[in-house]
């Protein structure tokens, strides 16, 4: 057995739904269960969402936005300067750029601001609005940003400036009060799609002032729409479609360097390209200094300069790796030592120095580890506050648990899943205090179980390259619309081994019923070691095409493995020391001896460990039942190995059978070696064994331990006495049978038991165990007997 890292959910499919896909769309079944898993469950939703037009809606359809425009296209005309806030991280910075282009292009005088993470924090501010009015700002946009700006669109109103909020976070109950909010959110908005990131806003809002849809505006607006994980649906799914293929062909000398110095080949980009390289590199600078940088990146037309900036970014992200690795390593062990998860439910935790612009990757890294809301919070003694960010679980509303603590909250904002905030130090115990009260009602045991969803249970002989070719159409993938992913149930091992310089990765091959599939796992190499190779496996993942030396295979990136029934592992006949340490998992680890004079092949530090079994009562009342055990020595019967196992459910047996010598290589004499041997005695009289024993025994091409056996057998029959040596036959022995002899029945047994137990091969000793297992070793045995 094998345990699943996560609990793993199958959606369920309308099978009829999807079949009618199949018939209308011309589709494959996988494709038609995974849009109908998607709630693209009518012919022309799916149509539409597989080979539809890429329309975008009216950007007028946005309350504030003609209100927005007008004023904008005055202030271009009078040439007012206008200043764009925005937010440092990806979307943020995107959002800038977005609008930045757009005014540029249509002459207006234009200047960017984007806030410090640690002087200023999250969101507009008294002191910028201020300074905006001191150097003569008419004109105030902000992205990405604003719907929260409650005082700081009071104070813009004092100063006289016009504030115009495009965002996208979630609003509060109480709006600012702006010239114009272009929000999707809004409580009365009426626009079809509510999802736009705050790049997706801002590119609305450039729709509407170019007067057409500004396409090649398309390859930095996927930047903020993927980054910001906002669900890929809508006109969200055309920002994205659109744009990976505008940044495969970017004139942009900004991208186009930053992509060159991540090594990216630019026809090789897809969704996971801003995920993984632009949007951390992009993140990096605002994390760590000022986020200006990646916004001149993208605005700038200078060769030499473009190259400089993206150096810059590369390394700033690599600083930012190290200090995140650095600080989840500390918040973890804060967690085990001072908050730990047996009594928290939600996780707010925080430290003096903690690097402000990067505690959000850490809230993500401690819910992957420990699955629970996170908050962790950067202390600042000197000013009395803690700054922070926080990540959710499915079933607890971040945004709205955090809502219910207002009061001591002046500064919070964001989304189910993740949110940021600021408070008073002496606040953070009550907020631990208050949030874990809310997930005591909230999050039963179950909820706190890592879940992943999976798209459907696939055969493999389902999987082929024109199916996985057609899964393309449902690309590019994100919130909502994520990379498919399978379940493969319970099918053989081909081969399986440990693969990359540190044997830190999984190769595997499996098949059923004819067909095979090759699978990958990186980071899953010591797994090999937890799988015995007779097994039948479950795998989870994603299905992809293998491209190599012209030759494309289907093949699986293994996210998640289990075994459901228990496994046997072999290692009868080692020669070398019993490794028991390195070889069964601590995790509820019995370990069984039969006789206890091998004891001492035990580790000393395992010897607490270890349980002595030498009768059927100490077998029976034995509790394996989920357990890791190791059978060290050969049992002396095969009634005490049933008694251990019979009914009972191990995890794991792993079978070592130590014996110090085997009964299966030497001689059992036949009844005609008795025979022989009786009639020796009866010719020569009394033989002294000490002194012609091994004589005789070389004689007849036996070994001197068959000449004790026999003798020993001759005196349980009372055939024979031995006396210092001599062995005499008796007169007027009664004729016994062999098996008489206690002896001769042991010997039988254990050459048997060795035969069945040490010298069959694996699958021999696997069935037995079945048999055993299932408790129908001795109802077999039981109607045999009575036939």
């Amino acid at each position: 057995m094998l345990k699943s890292k996560t609990k793993w959910i199958v959606r369920n499919s309308d099978h009829n739904l999807a079949q009618m896909l199949v018939n209308e769309l011309k589709i494959t079944p996988l494709v038609a269960s995974l849009l109908v898993n998607r709630g693209l469950d009518t012919v022309d939703s799916a149509r539409y969402f597989l080979f539809g037009k890429d329309e975008f809606h009216d950007p007028f359809l946005l309350k504030g936005m003609e209100a927005a425009v007008n004023r904008i296209r005055e202030a271009i005309e009078r040439q007012e300067p206008i200043l764009i806030f925005g937010d440092y991280d990806a979307d943020g910075v995107s959002s800038t750029s977005v609008l930045m282009i757009t005014l540029r292009d249509l002459g207006a005088n234009v200047q960017f601001y984007i806030p410090n993470r640690f002087t200023e924090g999250y969101g507009p501010n008294e002191p910028a609005f201020r300074h905006a009015a001191e150097t003569g700002i008419k004109l105030l946009i902000t992205v990405d940003t604003g719907i929260a700006a409650v005082h700081e669109a009071a104070v813009a109103k004092e100063l006289g400036l016009d504030l115009i909020i495009t965002d996208h976070h979630e609003p509060g109950p109480v709006l600012p009060e702006a010239l114009a909010i272009i929000h999707p959110k809004l409580p009365d908005s009426t626009y079809p799609f509510r999802e736009l990131a705050g790049v997706g806003v801002a590119f609305k809002l450039a729709h509407a002032l170019y007067g057409s849809v500004p396409e090649h505006l398309l390859e930095i607006a996927v930047i903020g729409t993927i980054a910001d994980l906002v669900s890929l649906k809508g006109e969200n799914r055309i920002i994205a479609k659109k744009g990976l293929e505008k940044l495969k062909t970017t004139k942009n000398i900004g991208l186009r360097a930053i992509l060159k110095v991540a090594g990216v080949d630019l026809m090789s980009i897809n969704e996971e390209t801003i995920g993984f390289t632009l949007a951390p590199r992009i993140n990096a600078v605002g994390r760590l200094e000022d986020a200006d940088l990646a916004v001149q990146l993208l605005l700038t037309e200078d060769p030499e300069e473009a190259q400089a900036l993206a150096e810059e970014m590369d390394a700033l992200n690599k600083t930012r790796q190290e200090i995140v690795n650095t600080i989840t390593s500390e918040a973890i062990e804060e967690v085990e030592k001072n908050f730990p998860i047996e009594t928290n439910k939600v996780l707010v935790i925080g430290k003096e120095g903690w690097n402000a612009g990067v505690i959000g990757i850490v809230a993500s890294r401690l819910v992957e580890k420990f699955y629970r809301p996170t908050i962790v919070l950067n202390f600042d003694p000197e000013k009395g506050i803690a700054k922070g960010s926080a990540r959710s679980i499915l079933g607890y509303d971040l945004f709205k648990n955090l809502s219910t603590c207002r009061e001591i909250l002046p500064h919070f904002g964001g989304h189910p899943m993740a949110a940021g905030m600021t408070l008073k130090l002496e606040d953070v115990a009550e907020l631990r205090h208050r949030l874990n009260l809310l997930a005591e009602e909230q999050l039963s045991e179950a909820n706190l179980i890592p879940i992943t969803q999976l798209d459907e249970e696939i055969r493999l002989e389902d999987i082929s390259l024109s199916s996985l070719d057609e899964l393309s159409l449902l690309a590019p993938f994100g919130m909502d619309n994520p990379k498919p992913k399978v379940l493969i149930d319970n099918v053989a091992i081909t081969s399986m081994r440990k693969i990359g310089s540190e044997q830190n990765h999984l190769k595997l091959l499996v098949k059923e019923e004819g067909a095979s599939l090759d699978g990958v796992g990186f980071g899953l190499g010591p797994l090999v070691d937890q799988i015995s190779p007779a097994s039948k496996i479950s795998l989870i993942g994603e299905l992809s095409i293998n491209e190599w030396n012209n030759i494309r295979k289907p093949q699986i990136f293994i996210q998640d493995v289990a075994v459901h029934s228990w496994q046997l592992f072999d290692f009868r006949g080692q020669k070398r020391a019993i490794q028991i340490q390195n070889n069964v998992p601590a995790e509820n680890r019995k370990i069984i001896i039969f006789n206890k004079e091998h004891l001492e092949i035990i580790k000393p530090e395992l010897r607490s460990e270890t349980i002595l079994i030498q009768n059927l009562d100490e077998a029976k009342v034995f509790d394996g039942y989920q357990a890791n055990i190791a059978l060290v020595d050969f049992p002396p019967s095969k009634d005490l190995l049933k008694g251990l196992f019979a009914g009972k459910e191990p995890a794991r047996i792993y079978a070592y059978f130590y014996k110090k010598e085997s009964d299966y290589f030497s001689t059992i004499p036949t009844r005609d070696h008795f025979k022989w041997f009786y009639a020796l005695l009866l010719k020569k009289g009394p033989i002294d064994l000490k002194l012609h024993g091994e004589t005789i025994a070389k004689h007849r091409g036996w070994s001197h331990e068959t000449i004790k056996f026999m003798s020993k057998v001759f005196s349980e029959l009372d055939f024979v006495t031995i006396n210092n040596g001599f062995i005499t036959l008796k007169t007027g022995a009664q004729k016994r049978d062999l098996t008489d002899s206690q002896t001769y029945q042991t010997k039988q047994a254990q050459y048997a038991l060795e035969r069945e137990l040490l010298f069959s091969s694996f699958q021999e000793l696997k069935g037995w165990f079945d048999q055993v297992i299932q408790g129908s070793v001795e109802s077999e045995e039981a109607i045999e007997e009575w036939i």
